[in-house]
């Protein structure tokens, strides 16, 4: 996975953090648990404020 999949990224964490409200995450942990996901491959200086809130909103989805 690479940061640009959005949905597949959201899924995973609703998954890996059943018990975690997404509107409550700040950034630094979203990023940290992104790249610990199995099979991220992308590094953290692709990653942005833009995308980690599209990856905060498509989690917000999955669990709505």
């Amino acid at each position: 996975m690479k940061w640009t999949d959005i949905n597949d990224i959201a899924i995973e964490l609703s998954e890996a953090h059943p018990d975690m409200d997404p509107m409550r995450i700040n950034f630094v942990d979203l990023m940290n648990w992104v790249v610990a996901l199995p099979g991220f491959t992308d590094d953290t200086k692709h990653c942005g404020e833009k995308v980690l809130e599209a990856i905060q909103q498509a989690w917000i989805d999955e669990v709505s």
